[in-house]
């Protein structure tokens, strides 16, 4: 599968307000006795995300398996229109997008915003004949993936980013 997937590195693009706000409010919650940055969920449209706690766990494993740790990452849920102005204002592309990736530091420690489209993923499950909540969970390592240094613009490494996302998807479901 291809994802109109775009990463923005902070050091081209003037970040979002994610990103300024990350600077003043430290992200952690004490979990049995040690600081854990805490990875955020933030719906702007009427999308409720569950089962936080369970998606945290993935993702972290995700990012453990390829030696990364996540020291700071918000998924922001949005619809097509508050993501094709991003696209727009951004990247300058007039397209409708998936998924937008904005990648803050380039080490092994993740810093980064991952704003996804629900109406977008909820027309490619539709495409894709797979479930919403399966189509959502891929465009989430998708971005997870970006903020490891996987890219997608030719098409071995299209081959590899799908490659990569199907090993992630089934630790998911292993793991829960």
């Amino acid at each position: 599968m291809f994802y109109a997937t775009n990463i923005i590195p902070i050091n081209d693009y003037a970040p979002p307000f994610f990103f300024n706000r990350r600077l003043h409010v430290p992200n952690f919650v004490s979990l049995s006795s040690k600081l854990v940055k805490v990875i955020e969920y933030i719906s702007q449209i009427d999308f409720e995300f569950s089962n936080h706690d369970a998606y945290t766990v993935w993702l972290q494993q995700v990012a453990t398996s390829e030696d990364f740790s996540i020291e700071a990452l918000t998924y922001v849920f949005v619809s097509d229109e508050e993501l094709h102005k991003m696209n727009v204002k951004y990247l300058n592309h007039n397209t409708l997008t998936d998924i937008i990736t904005f990648n803050y530091v380039e080490n092994v420690s993740i810093s980064g915003d991952i704003f996804i489209s629900i109406d977008r993923v909820k027309e490619n499950a539709l495409d894709f004949k797979v479930s919403f909540e399966d189509e959502l969970r891929r465009v989430m390592v998708h971005g997870l993936l970006h903020l490891m240094n996987y890219n997608d613009k030719t098409v071995q490494q299209q081959a590899i980013m799908t490659q990569k996302e199907d090993e992630k998807l089934n630790m998911f479901h292993v793991e829960h």
